[in-house]
């Protein structure tokens, strides 16, 4: 949700819009709360609120970027309330694989403030099912990738060794585990290749051990947080991006490796199919399945043809998620409240 929205952030600033980024993740005030549980959720949430007031009072339209869990009490619920009390329009764009799980288990307590936004969008025809099936009504508006940064660039890559890449934070619906028990297959066959990891998160130390177990440690480079400047020649480096989630929506990930052309092998969970062809744009397999994973990751890596075929329909795929493409779908969006607002006013 970051990288879109700071993505959104700068493309409609370069349309003429004038934007005000209200960020969860400020630093703490002073540093050490961040080391005190419970608390550092209270230090984020007291300014946070104080600057949404403000900023919410300033404003013509609302855009809170939302996703289950925590994230959706503490941020996304006092976003809305703030909007409603001060009677500014408010679009939800919720992002997350997990909103079944999330709003089935909590449906009328969790839906009630969801159902007081203006207007509710979704990047995915996979999200817009799940929320149907709730009797929620939302529009569909997709990730936008900057094509002018992720371009493919075959000259950054290693010749002599195959490298795989992975970008999503070290926490257990990612399943990084299996991945890494999928590479200690691949290196028995291709003992050249080795993995980047590119993520923080609380299953750091375990994956450490599980490589270690798995006699693996030297061949997988745990790379941490890469700033969003820099995440396109993380692509460019590659041979191959992996995507091993247990539960996802339409990951900007995959998206990022067609732009950069990177073949992709991905699980096949939640959303991942709509924006990913098996065969065509990328290889799909079952989560949780290390041997059919390291197959696909084979597959790549001795096949030219596949490679080409799958990194020319990516490329292709790509078009439909450029700005020239999604911008219009923003604007009808924003001006649909603006009026709707006029109208109430």
């Amino acid at each position: 949700m970051a990288t879109q929205a700071m993505q959104l952030l700068t493309n409609l600033r370069e349309e003429g819009y004038s934007v005000e980024l209200i960020e969860t993740n400020a630093p703490y005030q002073p540093s050490w709360m961040r080391r005190v549980r419970g608390l550092r959720a209270v230090a984020r949430l007291i300014p946070f609120t104080f600057r949404l007031w403000r900023a919410v009072g300033r404003s013509t339209v609302i855009h809170v970027f939302a996703n289950s869990g925590w994230a959706w009490w503490l941020f996304a619920v006092p976003t809305i309330s703030i909007s409603r009390l001060r009677r500014v329009p408010i679009v939800v764009n919720y992002h997350g694989g997990a909103a079944k799980d999330f709003f089935v288990s909590k449906k009328t307590l969790a839906l009630l403030p969801l159902k007081m936004a203006d207007a509710i969008v979704v990047p995915s025809k996979y999200l817009e099912n799940v929320f149907a099936n709730l009797g929620v009504r939302t529009e569909i508006i997709p990730n936008v990738v900057d094509t002018t940064r992720f371009h493919p660039r075959p000259e950054m890559r290693d010749p002599e060794k195959f490298h795989i890449v992975m970008t999503r934070n070290l926490e257990p619906v990612y399943d990084i585990a299996t991945a890494l028990a999928a590479f200690s297959l691949v290196l028995k066959e291709l003992p050249q290749a080795y993995i980047s990891i590119a993520g923080v998160g609380p299953e750091h130390k375990r994956l450490i051990n599980i490589c270690e177990n798995l006699g693996i440690r030297e061949r997988v480079v745990f790379v941490g947080r890469i700033e969003n400047s820099k995440i396109h020649e993380f692509y460019q480096s590659a041979n191959l991006m992996l995507n091993s989630s247990l539960v996802d929506n339409q990951p900007v990930s995959i998206l990022e490796a067609y732009a950069a052309g990177v073949p992709v092998v991905s699980t096949d969970v939640g959303g991942v199919s709509q924006i990913a062809t098996h065969d065509r744009t990328a290889l799909l397999v079952p989560s949780g399945d290390p041997v059919r994973m390291s197959e696909a990751i084979l597959r790549i890596a001795r096949d030219p043809d596949l490679v080409k075929r799958l990194t020319t329909s990516g490329l292709v795929e790509i078009r439909n998620y450029t700005w020239k493409h999604i911008r219009v779908k923003w604007q009808a969006c924003y001006e649909h409240l603006t009026q709707g607002a006029k109208k109430r006013g």
